[in-house]
């Protein structure tokens, strides 16, 4: 399967808008925003469990990220509440579930394949003013991406120019990119080479951005 798997173009997806589909497992559901493979694919998803499911047991041979969008996501090492990042690397294994149900951002096999560096983190912790009404906290950083999270006052500008690709994720408020409106729940991709410049709304904006990594897309092995 291939869902916006040219990497050479722009693509913004208003996700709140898209319908839910029915993943293999009852009572986990999903908004596929990239893929490249079947079900072991890299991949870019929005997965939601209701209350008191969860997956099975299963081995992350390609790695997986994920930012928790609402409510508390589950396995054995941990609860992780709204606003939590987690990297789970390759080789690691763990069983998710949700007691109360939750919702998160899940990428798969987008790692360096010699990571090993599981961890998880409240992403608002640590946050630095950069000026000009941003204020910014690195999540992740290696050779080939670096991942942030930024809040932005009302009207504040944001720009980043990095090479590898942009791929970010509005987790609340809004702005507007290329003339476009950007809110809550959007996914936006820019290509290599592309700039991203977005200016927040009145409401302000919180974002969870991934850079360079887009230099590395591959189909799992």
């Amino acid at each position: 399967m291939e869902l916006h798997s040219d990497f050479s173009q722009r693509i913004l997806l208003h996700t709140a808008e898209m319908p839910w589909q029915q993943s293999p497992s009852a009572g986990v559901d999903r908004r596929m925003l990239d893929r490249i493979g079947g079900e072991v694919a890299r991949a870019t998803t929005i997965v939601r469990f209701a209350p008191g499911h969860s997956f099975s047991p299963h081995t992350h041979g390609g790695g997986e990220e994920y930012v928790v969008l609402d409510g508390v996501f589950q396995d054995e090492h941990g609860d992780y509440p709204t606003g939590t990042y987690v990297r789970n690397p390759p080789t690691s294994r763990h069983t998710p579930r949700s007691d109360a149900g939750c919702t998160i951002l899940v990428k798969l096999w987008q790692f360096d394949p010699g990571d090993r560096n599981q961890f998880s983190k409240d992403m608002a912790e640590g946050l630095v003013s950069v000026g000009g009404g941003v204020q910014s906290a690195e999540l992740h950083r290696d050779a080939r991406e670096v991942v942030n999270y930024f809040e932005l006052d009302p009207g504040a500008a944001l720009h980043v120019n990095a090479p590898g690709g942009i791929e970010v994720f509005v987790l609340n408020g809004s702005l507007m990119e290329s003339g476009e409106g950007v809110r809550q729940r959007s996914w936006l991709r820019l290509p290599d080479g592309h700039a991203f410049a977005g200016a927040a709304g009145d409401d302000g904006a919180k974002l969870w951005m991934k850079t360079g990594h887009l230099r590395f897309v591959a189909a799992p092995a």
